[in-house]
């Protein structure tokens, strides 16, 4: 079952995982100027192989993703010659060096600081922490590399870079000056540590014991004795002419027990004799995918167990994945308080959806406050760039298809991110940094990057292995409430969003300048063109079998939203709402009338009332009618099978009118679902050999018909007096009652059926508690009725103007000068009324209520005078036309299209 989250939410979700800056807790310094071409194969951007095995890389599906992506970056064709050569034409230049600038900054965008492990490379080769800094917002920190500390003392201690052969061949030979070494160097390594414990530049350390006996580490720290045969091997390497690696599990397991012991002892400078109050660095550890230099199935972090357990208090942080022993690092550090789980490298070395299942791998058991993000960027800024990207485009489509699951709110899934990406590595590295609030998300502009992967995504899981539907619907409702939508055959859809392409249509401008039989207003023209955007978080089944549906906003090419477009209208008014502190729930009651088609030669003899026993308010008699039976039966039926659950269906008063009402949502999920509910009970209707029409008054002697709102005040905010709010939101609406009008009551047919003493809402600008006679009927609560509304109005202008009206009120806490009125306002006396604050009537026509808009200037300035101007122009132009139709004539009109 889809969730309720609203597209509004959901954009705010993806503005977040697309602008939440990055703290990269793990990467590698970039090769400086001199070194960028030819010291490594620019192959490594997506693999781990080396020599020969290289070669492959370009066969693989990261490689030819990282190809696609690299290729829009640098606007060049998608092939990996071509980019070989424009990032060479980038690196060469030596007249441009501000586009070598410019490349790395595109690539390192987003990244707020770096902590970078400096010992993979010769320091030589690769540019230093000061000029990574000056690419990001904060400084730079190190990530001291331990065994690379060991190694280098062992070097400098044993012969000085060759400078004291003598002395290293002594320490090969002589047990005696063996010890002494050991005894200098182990003291040495000591000092080391500490002095970068203490060094506010290092964030932490790294071990990568997986590259060199694996991550079985004793669970006990090596004495002395096991140790120096270790350290005389790593002197005799050395004299050979070798780097001098750590290949000895005793050593090593030495090393990284030293480190643990000495941050989880190590109290700082001068505070001996004080208990320990320094925030402890962690200890970072590879695990999982390597090159070829490592033994993978000793890089399973499960190995570590043993030593973790020694170090409770020391930080650990298992690199990478564990890829590809994900279950493993998530089990490690769920288990375990002092383990994070880092999920770096991956992106960009494994495919899109094997980075998606890691993604949900890790979510599977792991709590994302123990989950760390990291580029393992080195070498070319490439590598940093892909990551970034992939891991943006990952958390977008894991995490929105999770929201729309329900399986996390969109509230908590916020969390999550900036957890993942800034805020988890800020706590655990005590790098003290404030996190940079992202600017406020520009109001529906998100259209600009689509996520095509993301909606594919959702609608497989929306679809669940059912059958294929053949058509897909965009939809929309005009500005004369006419519903109409644009069919696009299923498997185009899907082979675009396979591609990666937007399935947003191209729509004349004249959309929102037009009527109901197509003819444009004076002030409109079919020039330009919007795009319909398809709001995923609304798919559907149905309306008819064979087709899915959701409906769509209009945005611009640029894809900003369109100032007409009425839905946008009210995604805008909910963010509003919540920026108060406010949320509502929404629900429709929808009257219909059903009649009967008949076969005439006279076009005004189209449809006739139905033929039935007493029909009447609320009676059971209907049932008697096998068709009407059956027809409601289908209509709930198919309803619940595209996860509408009617909460009560009975006749109306009228001869064949009925009320269907709909169960509560967040506002734009109401009116998506009051429209696609209409559509499903016309189509089924039609089959059964039925009109149903919406018509507000089809008979001149009969009960209206009306499509009622209900709706309720939620707090969105701590600080919540919900009866002081109900009473200024209430006021609010009532102020601007009369401006409403001009959306509720939308046609001269609306006028017929608004009249005191039918239970319509009356003529009178009031409330009254479980009064049907007022235009707002109060419940309980903050739950009230809105009487005034039919189905020729465009619901989601009546929602917003409601809405905004009453946000307007608690923002400016409007007094409530109405009194509740128990009885038909129209019976009491000018006294009576007086009394209970009563002065004011609704307008009596069109005219009149499109007057009160344009002269209630707060309203059109809530929304948008562009909007207004245009709405008035439509319904003055559609009112001239049905104005020289005939009363029948115009009756069956209308009947035709609502």
């Amino acid at each position: 079952m889809m969730s309720t989250i609203t597209q509004s939410q959901l954009d705010l979700l993806i503005h977040t995982i697309r602008n939440t800056p990055i703290i990269d807790h793990h990467a590698h310094p970039l090769l400086n100027w001199d070194n960028q071409t030819g010291k490594y194969p620019l192959l490594h951007i997506t693999s781990e192989a080396s020599g020969d095995a290289i070669e492959s890389a370009t066969s693989t599906l990261a490689h030819l993703r990282a190809v696609r992506q690299l290729a829009k970056e640098l606007k060049c064709p998608p092939s990996w010659e071509s980019i070989v050569a424009k990032l060479e034409a980038i690196r060469l230049d030596p007249d441009e060096p501000e586009i070598w600038n410019e490349w790395i900054s595109r690539c390192l965008e987003g990244v707020h600081t770096i902590l970078l492990d400096d010992g993979l490379d010769d320091k030589d080769t690769v540019e230093d922490l000061e000029w990574h800094s000056s690419y990001v917002q904060s400084p730079c920190k190190r990530i001291v590399r331990i065994e690379t500390v060991a190694s280098d003392l062992i070097k400098h201690l044993s012969a000085g870079d060759f400078q004291d052969v003598a002395r290293a061949e002594a320490i090969i030979k002589d047990p005696a000056t063996l010890k002494e070494f050991w005894e200098t160097w182990a003291g040495s390594f000591d000092n080391a540590i500490k002095n970068a414990i203490d060094d506010p530049l290092v964030a932490g350390f790294k071990s990568v014991v997986a590259y060199r006996t694996g991550l079985d580490v004793a669970g006990r720290e090596p004495t002395g004795d096991a140790v120096q045969p270790a350290l005389k091997e790593v002197v005799k390497e050395f004299l050979k002419g070798c780097a001098a690696r750590l290949e000895d599990s005793s050593l090593n397991d030495y090393v990284i027990h030293r480190t643990a012991t000495l941050i989880r002892d190590y109290k700082g400078k001068g505070q001996e004799e004080e208990p320990i109050r320094k925030p402890k660095k962690p200890i970072q550890f590879h695990t999982g995918l390597g090159d070829s230099d490592l033994t993978l199935a000793k890089a399973s972090p499960s190995y570590l167990q043993e030593f973790i357990r020694a170090y409770p208090d020391v930080p650990m942080v298992l690199l990478h994945a564990g890829y590809p022993f994900t279950k493993e690092i998530a089990y490690m550090a769920t288990v375990y308080k002092n383990v994070y789980a880092d999920i770096g490298e991956v992106f960009p070395c494994i495919s899109k959806d094997g980075q998606e299942r890691l993604l949900m791998e890790i979510l599977e058991l792991c709590p994302w406050s123990k989950i760390l993000w990291s580029t393992d960027g080195h070498w070319f800024p490439e590598t940093y760039l892909l990551a970034i990207l992939q891991i943006r485009e990952a958390f977008e489509t894991v995490l929105c298809s999770y929201v729309l699951k329900g399986h996390i709110g969109w509230k908590a899934a916020i969390v999550l991110v900036q957890d993942l990406l800034f805020r988890n590595a800020n706590k655990l590295y005590h790098l003290g940094l404030d996190f940079p609030e992202a600017q406020e998300v520009a109001s529906r502009s998100l259209a600009i990057y689509p996520n095509p992967s993301r909606n594919l995504t959702v609608l497989h899981e929306f679809l669940n292995n059912t059958i294929e539907p053949t058509f897909v619907q965009v939809c929309w409702n005009d500005y004369t409430a006419l519903q109409r939508m644009r069919l696009v055959p299923f498997r185009r859809f899907t082979s675009l969003l396979e591609a990666g392409r937007s399935t947003d249509i191209g729509i004349t401008k004249a959309v929102f300048g037009m009527i109901q039989n197509d003819y444009l207003i004076p002030s409109s023209s079919p020039t330009g063109e919007y795009r319909l955007h398809p709001d995923f978080s609304s798919l559907k089944h149905g309306p008819v079998a064979g087709h899915i549906s959701m409906h769509g906003e209009f945005r611009e090419q640029d894809g900003l939203p369109v100032a007409l477009c009425p839905r946008s209208l009210l995604l805008r008014t909910v963010e509003i709402g919540a920026q108060k502190g406010l949320g509502f729930l929404l629900g429709f009651e929808i009257e219909f009338l059903l009649l009967e088609r008949v076969e005439s030669d006279s076009v005004m003899d189209r449809y006739t009332a139905l033929k039935t026993d007493g029909h009447a308010w609320s009676v059971s008699k209907y049932y008697a009618n096998p068709k009407i039976n059956a027809l409601l039966k289908n209509m709930v039926e198919a309803l619940a099978h595209m996860d509408i659950y009617v909460e009560q269906i009975h006749a109306e008063s009228a001869t064949g009118q009925f009320e269907l009402i709909l169960p509560p949502y967040p506002p734009v999920q109401a009116v998506d679902t009051l429209l696609h509910t209409r559509d499903v009970m016309a189509n089924l209707a039609t089959e059964a050999g039925f009109k149903m029409t919406l018509h507000p008054k089809p008979f001149a002697k009969a009960c209206g018909t009306a499509a009622h709102m209900h709706m309720s005040i939620l707090p969105e905010a701590d600080a919540f007096d919900a009866e002081k709010v109900t009473q200024h939101f209430y006021a609010g609406v009532l102020k601007h009652l009369c401006a409403i009008t001009a959306f509720s009551y939308s046609n001269a047919a609306s006028y017929d059926r608004a009249q005191d003493g039918v239970w319509a809402g009356g003529r009178w600008v009031t409330w009254g508690t479980q009064n049907r006679e007022t235009a707002l009927r109060k419940i309980e609560g903050s739950h009230w009725e809105v009487k005034i509304i039919d189905g020729l109005a465009n619901p989601y202008f009546v929602a917003s103007a409601i809405l905004l009206a009453g946000i307007r009120g608690v923002e400016k806490e409007e007094k409530m000068v109405w009194g509740d009125c128990e009885m038909d306002p129209a019976t009491l006396s000018d006294m009576d009324r007086k009394e209970l604050g009563i002065s004011q009537m609704l307008p009596g026509s069109v005219e009149e209520a499109l007057r009160a808009l344009q002269e209630d200037t707060e309203m059109v300035e809530m929304l948008g005078g562009e909007l207004v101007e245009r709405y008035v122009a439509i319904k003055e132009f559609e009112g001239g036309f049905l104005e020289k139709m005939g009363v029948d004539e115009r009756r069956l009109w209308l009947m035709e299209r609502y």
